[in-house]
């Protein structure tokens, strides 16, 4: 099985098992705070299921209809993701206001506590999982679902600490604080994942880093007689498109300015992967 689906697989299913914990413990509990981990946790889980079919679709091979791939499925999904996790911070505001207005005590706070700590270890555990796969693959879907499950972590610690102060002190207000906490976290991460899954979709350029190594490689085959101008760049998905002018000299035969560029294109292939290079060649 393609390594992206399974680890997509496994978040679905984790995220479904932690729902169904915090839900039923939040119920019973009254608890905002665990509710809205709840409500986190869904998310994540629709997060999930667009990263699983996202995955699917991303790695499909170039067709009449998408010739320059289907990498941008990941990006849209991650545009998706980023903005149910704003609808998810607000609904947590809204609950979170109106318990700080109309406090309610509640129960079963040890309970709670031992959710939001299994929540952590075993969004933690996913997590890191999701990351290294999606470092390996460059998949922004797996990497948007990871950094959900990332936060979910912190929120996750910081409403078993809220659990813990409660039982402490005995100021059940510090529930809905704790929720309107992981709802801030929340909102700065869905800003933080729209702006790099939306950057793709609107064909910016590659990072300047990578642009510097296409330059270094590109200029290793200059001489007095050969140059180059017009360099673009873009991502989709994982692949990088990148096309240039190439000004050889006219005394050049066609076999000659060939295998000029094909050597350019390998060693762009090795200097960055899931590369496509696109050579316009000119005489001077």
């Amino acid at each position: 099985m393609n390594k992206k689906v399974s680890i997509a697989r496994l978040s679905v299913v984790s995220n479904t098992f932690l729902i169904a914990m915090k839900l039923t413990v939040g119920i019973m509990g009254n608890s905002i705070s665990i509710l809205s981990e709840a409500i986190h946790s869904f998310m994540d889980l629709l997060a999930a299921i667009i990263a699983y079919f996202s995955v699917r679709v991303s790695d499909t091979p170039a067709d009449k209809n998408h010739p320059y791939g289907h990498g941008k499925f990941e990006n849209i999904s991650g545009v998706v993701e980023a903005l149910l996790i704003f609808v998810a911070a607000f609904w947590i505001i809204y609950e979170a206001i109106k318990k700080l207005i109309e406090p309610e005590p509640i129960g079963s706070i040890w309970l709670g506590f031992a959710v939001m700590s299994i929540s952590a270890v075993v969004n933690a555990i996913v997590s890191s999982r999701l990351y290294k796969v999606a470092k390996e693959t460059e998949s922004i879907a797996l990497e948007a679902d990871a950094l959900h499950l990332k936060t979910d972590v912190l929120t996750s610690i910081g409403v078993a600490v809220g659990m813990a102060l409660i039982w402490l002190t005995g100021y059940h207000i510090l529930d809905p604080i704790a929720a309107l906490l992981v709802a801030v976290l929340i909102l700065k991460e869905s800003w933080d994942l729209l702006r790099k899954a939306y950057g793709p979709l609107l064909d910016v350029a590659l990072p300047s880093t990578e642009v510097e190594k296409i330059c270094v490689v590109i200029e290793k085959h200059c001489t007095e007689n050969i140059g180059y101008h017009d360099l673009r760049t873009r991502k989709s998905g994982n692949r990088r498109y990148i096309d240039f002018h190439m000004n050889l000299p006219p005394e050049m035969t066609v076999k000659q300015a060939h295998d000029l560029c094909d050597l350019i294109e390998a060693d762009i292939h090795q200097a960055i992967p899931h590369s496509e290079v696109t050579i316009h060649v000119e005489n001077f």
